[in-house]
């Protein structure tokens, strides 16, 4: 990687090269700088306003810890007011406790060459998360298994327009659930050498993911250094229960990030206005991020939203919609009012295919993301049927459009190269700048060109078999996955991991729930 590129990756303009039909990958960026200005819609005045409600909701009504009893005393020894489960903020309190948190912190890979940086101008694209189904053009709609599960992240490592491994990508149903943790982790760890996700399903599974983090690192690095996250999410409205109070704190005691994402549904799980429903987000996500630093002063924590909406004709949720995307720049600009990094939205949809309804509510909230100044951004490809499932084919669409954001996010370069004088004094009027040394000199970075995207002449995308993008992508992945090659793991640390997974399986009965 040369030195420019290295010093700010993603400001310069990359594309795939063909030769004879192949395409050669690009030079890998660890993660994007961004080169355009965040989206603040909001005057300070309503930002303030919405402050003020947030407070009240912590000052006056509260959230409830439950299941959690070490969660309650952190909170009473904090100086919260204590009426049961219920616990009150006075205002201010959660503010104070969030000043030690890291506004810019490195989430370390195995491969250092692809660290990611997480807060401040960094952008990091992560796969969707959580789904229990998966599906391709061949196959139809399915439970996930673990042979999916390891396809994605292959996929995943495969794409120079991700940055992350992501974390439960699918659920692998084939794998007890108690025990299935211990297979994803290491998968992630095999087949990929980027950043990836632990588990949060409970305490002793979120530790043993820090354990095997603590194998394939070290375990003085892992104290020193983030190497693993985890997604926790608040049981809106205002409850935050045990499962996921307690892995938090897991992660934040090994000095590990914990994102803290409520997932509203408005109309729901929160009201049905945007502006009430961004106020109860602040107040639930800022007691979460804070619950870390109790755990431990100065843990990274990453200060996430999910909002979304609903159809009030038949109540079902919607996704990929105006209303959260627009709610999204909101949050945005309250996260960066308290210096925390942000995840908020990514390439949402309720499509039951990967079809044009697919690609337009993705674009439509993936943009939110990339405008509201989100630092890691999960849900960047795959998602369908509203996260139900992950989709092969729109995976690959995905990351095709994330190779486009990388272009958009470098924004315009202006220099004397840029400003092309040297062209306009060779072509002159009335001719063309085709063979000019201004283009031979950039035509290879000029402009961002798709893998999946059909330009040509309707007559010869006819005649190759009129193909829609789905279908290019099934053939895509299925190239990728055939061509994939799995980078190196020292074989020391390897037989490591898996004595440790199997040992840990061996220890406890299998458990389907």
């Amino acid at each position: 990687m040369d030195q420019a590129l290295a010093e700010n990756p993603g400001t310069r303009r990359q594309r795939s090269a063909r030769r004879g039909g192949a395409i050669v990958s690009p030079l890998v960026v660890p993660y994007i700088r961004r080169n355009i200005p965040t989206y603040d819609i909001l005057s300070e005045e309503n930002l303030e306003r919405i402050e003020a409600v947030a407070d009240r909701i912590l000052a006056e009504i509260g959230i409830e810890f439950r299941d959690d009893p070490a969660a309650l005393e952190l909170w009473r020894k904090a100086g919260a007011e204590m009426d049961g489960l219920r616990v009150r903020f006075p205002k201010g309190m959660l503010r104070e406790i969030l000043a030690s948190a890291p506004a810019v912190f490195t989430q370390h890979a195995r491969n250092p060459a692809n660290n990611v940086e997480i807060g401040g101008n960094a952008v990091v694209f992560s796969p969707a998360y959580g789904s229990p189904f998966v599906m391709d053009l061949d196959k139809g709609r399915r439970y996930g298994t673990i042979e999916d599960f390891r396809n994605l992240i292959k996929l995943a490592q495969s794409s120079p327009w991700l940055h992350h491994s992501g974390g439960t990508i699918c659920e692998p149903v084939d794998v007890p659930v108690n025990k299935r943790h211990l297979d994803m982790v290491y998968s992630h760890m095999k087949y990929s050498d980027r950043p990836f996700m632990g588990s949060v399903t409970a305490e002793d599974r979120a530790e043993e993911s820090i354990e095997m983090a603590r194998i394939l690192f070290g375990a003085d690095f892992v104290d020193r250094n983030c190497v693993i996250l985890g997604n926790v999410n608040v049981n809106s409205p205002l409850v935050w229960d045990g499962t996921m109070t307690r892995a938090l704190r897991a992660y934040a005691r090994a000095n590990q990030a914990a994102v803290i994402v409520p997932f509203i549904l408005g109309g729901a799980m929160g009201p049905v206005t945007n502006a009430g429903a961004i106020a109860q987000s602040l107040a639930e996500t800022m007691a979460g991020c804070a619950l870390t630093q109790l755990e431990r002063k100065g843990a990274p924590v990453i200060f996430g939203n999910f909002l979304s909406s609903m159809s009030l004709r038949s109540g079902s949720p919607t996704f990929g919609t105006p209303e959260p995307a627009i709610g999204s720049m909101v949050i945005g600009q309250l996260a960066r009012r308290l210096k925390l990094p942000l995840r908020c939205a990514g390439n949402f949809s309720n499509s039951k295919l990967p079809d044009a309804q697919a690609m337009q509510e993705g674009v439509m909230s993936m943009l939110s993301a990339v405008h509201c100044g989100a630092n890691f951004i999960l849900h960047s490809a795959g998602f369908v049927d509203g996260l139900l499932a992950m989709s092969y084919e729109k995976f690959v669409m995905d990351t095709d459009f994330c190779g486009a954001l990388h272009s958009y996010l470098a924004g315009v370069v202006v220099d004397d190269n840029t400003l092309a004088m040297d062209a306009f004094e060779e072509v002159g009027p009335g001719s063309h700048f085709l063979g000019s040394a201004h283009t031979m000199r950039n035509y290879q970075t000029a402009f961002w060109d798709s893998a999946l995207s059909d330009n040509e002449p309707f007559e010869k995308w006819s005649e190759a078999g009129s193909t829609d993008m789905a279908t290019r992508a099934n053939a895509r992945w299925k190239k990728t996955l055939a061509e994939y090659e799995a980078p190196p793991l020292d074989i020391a640390i390897d037989e490591a991991l898996l004595d440790y997974v199997d040992r840990t399986k061996r220890a406890k009965p299998d458990a389907w729930y």
